[in-house]
């Protein structure tokens, strides 16, 4: 299958999207984790990515489009895929249609995981990772054992940039101005599948099961 994953930050996407890849045996490709790993390494693209992630705002057209043409050309995309990041906005979506055109295919759904801009807040800005594995973790909802420190390797636990609570918002504001109209968007062409992102992880994976007939 050849899945759209949409939903603002902070909705679960990452945690529904491991799950779906194993039960269906596809790739997860998410933009934001090519960026990181950019980032990380340092290259032209990370760079000039993270001063609009630190932001809160959308990386350019033109830096995501390529790299995701790039990636869905790739073998293991044959069988299907579960996009998580992209598109973002019409145009973006326009492009996308474009690329799985070229490609002679198109897609089956799109889950769009809806979450009240509340609880997003909450849920964003208690977020921790740890510095050494990368492991995440929540001073809420899902706290380390011993403050600050993580369970799997002892590292240092730290805010991202973008977790705080100015990027945050911020982010949210960009999500609903330029990615939520995608969701006419898509209405129109009968794919949105909307799912309630503020239940039990379980219970959402279910939703997301049942809407895709699995």
């Amino acid at each position: 299958m050849k899945i759209l994953l949409m939903g603002p930050p902070g909705a679960g996407k990452g945690t529904q999207a491991e799950r779906l890849t194993e039960l269906l045996k596809i790739p997860h490709i998410s933009t934001g984790d090519m960026f990181r790993k950019a980032q990380k390494e340092g290259t032209e693209l990370g760079l000039k990515a993270k001063t609009y992630m630190e932001q809160g705002q959308l990386v350019p057209d033109e830096v995501t489009i390529g790299i995701v043409r790039e990636r869905l050309a790739e073998d293991d995309c044959k069988i299907g895929f579960l996009l998580d990041g992209f598109p973002r906005t019409v145009q973006q979506a326009d492009a996308l249609e474009q690329i799985l055109a070229d490609l002679g295919t198109q897609l089956d759904a799109v889950i769009n995981i809806e979450v009240d801009k509340d609880f997003l807040l909450e849920r964003l800005t208690g977020r921790r990772v740890c510095k050494s594995c990368g492991a995440t973790y929540h001073i809420k909802f899902n706290a380390p054992k011993n403050e600050n420190v993580c369970d799997k390797c002892g590292g240092e636990l730290y805010q991202r940039n973008d977790d705080t609570l100015e990027t945050v918002a911020s982010r949210l504001d960009v999500y609903e101005a330029q990615t939520a109209p995608l969701i006419q968007y898509y209405v129109a062409k009968n794919l949105i599948k909307s799912i309630d992102g503020s239940q039990a992880v379980e219970k959402v994976s279910a939703d997301i099961c049942a809407a895709l007939g699995r």
